[in-house]
């Protein structure tokens, strides 16, 4: 028996590997797109055969896809999304065609599988076509976006469910940390005093407000454009595919979707996917800011702020014995940079859609599950390699504490803000601390002073006032 069948298609004829279940035009995507080396996300794959099982319900219930082939092309899809076939996807992610080798590779697997199951031999396109019978009702124009759309979709719970598990380690953390005294700062210099554990209690509340950031931009990329086909006006669609797609893909998928009323704007645009982007690059740069503050608050330790001690996770050194370093939060930063670099590849994408279609739809897809997958894995790994072990050198915090100057901003509402710096300048250049420079002055009385000068006072609102 031959290793390869021959198939043709509108450039002309190819050998195919006999045993592939994708075909011709699959291989001319393939063999045209040597670009990542990867091939498409597994849950755009899945996204693909749920579209085409929706869509081969709404056929046959519209009356234009026989029964048999549709029951066909349904398990066919069913065993795709239950993880068969993939190794059959074959096209890199990135490809020209706005997405064409994307859904011919779909259609081609998904037919020449019903194929098999309704008795026939792969490439025996009379029985199912990739075009006519699985593609029926669709275009790449409404099925790549809509499987972009809904694998972004099905991602972000598990990024989301991340997030809560870090709010959560934070605040345990702030509840821990609640009495860990220390000098608080601003532009890296000694600023006034404030609890380690409102430091961590400003890090849970900016990870809340990615949380509902997140949620809340779902409602952007639930929409989808199916039976737009080639630029919107829906031709060779019957209208009761349009009435029921929707539903169809809901149940297929078990996500909650809806079709778009405008369904020219849908194929043209993908502002939606740049405002989740958006909200991707926000929680970025929150990880991030906060990293770098772990990062400071760690450093040393013998030399630097030396506040807290992250857990220690691989040797930081091949030279230095001993040496450790920030590994977890370095990594979380490495993926927010690459997420904000994704943001910008997105809009560039979205904003170089011409006319009817947007052709750069598959790298925005691609980057778009790459922010998604890597900000969840980061996150998880900084919750478990990092916040839950971090603990708190409360004697360090204590003693810089007590060899700030900052205090004095306390004395400023009692002796005015010149006596105060006054008093700052001569600690400064002095050995002498502020209680010490305000007792020699007779600025205050102890009781006062002591009272003033108080640092947990300084750090609950109003209280360093009364």
């Amino acid at each position: 028996m031959s290793n390869v069948r021959i198939e043709s298609d509108s450039i002309g004829t190819m050998e195919v590997p006999a045993d592939a279940y994708y075909g011709v035009q699959t291989l001319r995507g393939y063999l045209n797109f040597h670009i990542t080396g990867n091939r498409m996300h597994d849950m755009q794959i899945n996204m693909l055969a749920a579209l085409k099982k929706a869509s081969a319900y709404a056929n046959n219930r519209a009356g234009i896809l026989d029964r048999t082939i549709c029951d066909a092309i349904i398990q066919a899809c069913d065993e795709i999304m239950d993880g068969k076939l993939h190794d059959q996807f074959i096209v890199d992610p990135i490809q020209g065609g706005a997405g064409t080798s994307a859904n011919m590779n779909a259609n081609e697997v998904i037919a020449n599988r019903a194929i098999e199951i309704l008795g026939g031999e792969k490439g025996d396109y009379s029985i199912v076509h990739p075009n006519d019978h699985v593609n029926m009702s669709q275009s790449t124009n409404d099925i790549y976006p809509s499987s972009g759309k809904l694998a972004a979709l099905a991602l972000i719970p598990p990024l989301l469910e991340e997030l809560h598990r870090l709010n959560a380690a934070l605040l345990d953390k702030a509840k821990e940390f609640d009495d860990v005294l220390k000098v608080g700062r601003t532009q890296l210099q000694d600023a006034v005093p404030i609890r380690l554990g409102q430091e961590f209690h400003a890090y849970a509340s900016a990870i809340k407000r990615d949380l509902q950031r997140i949620s809340r931009v779902r409602d952007q990329i639930s929409v989808l454009n199916m039976g737009a086909t080639a630029i919107g006006t829906a031709i060779n669609v019957p209208a009761e595919y349009l009435e029921d797609i929707a539903r169809d893909v809901s149940d297929a998928t078990g996500l909650a979707v809806t079709n778009t009323t405008d369904l020219v704007d849908g194929t043209q645009n993908l502002d939606g996917v740049v405002a989740v982007s958006g909200m991707l690059k926000a929680c970025a740069v929150t990880l991030s800011k906060m990293c770098n503050d772990l990062r400071l608050m760690s450093s040393g330790p013998r030399t630097g702020f030396g506040e807290i001690n992250l857990p220690a996770m691989q040797n930081g050194s091949s030279i230095m014995p001993g040496k450790v370093n920030p590994v977890i939060p370095e990594v979380v930063s490495q993926v927010a940079y690459a997420v904000i670099g994704n943001d910008v590849t997105i809009s560039m994408c979205a904003e170089a859609g011409q006319l009817e279609l947007n052709a750069f739809e598959p790298v925005a897809f691609y980057r778009l599950f790459e922010s998604i997958t890597t900000l969840t894995k980061a996150v998880r790994t900084l919750i478990d390699n990092c916040i839950v072990g971090i603990t708190a050198n409360k004697e360090r915090c204590q003693y810089l504490l007590d060899h700030s100057v900052s205090t004095v901003t306390a004395l400023t509402p009692h002796i005015g803000y010149k006596n105060a710096a006054d008093i700052a300048k001569a600690a400064l250049k002095s050995e002498k601390t502020i209680r010490e420079l305000v007792e020699e002055q007779n600025l205050l009385d102890k009781e006062k002073l002591d009272e003033v000068l108080e640092p947990f006072h300084m750090t609950v609102p109003g209280a360093a006032l009364k």
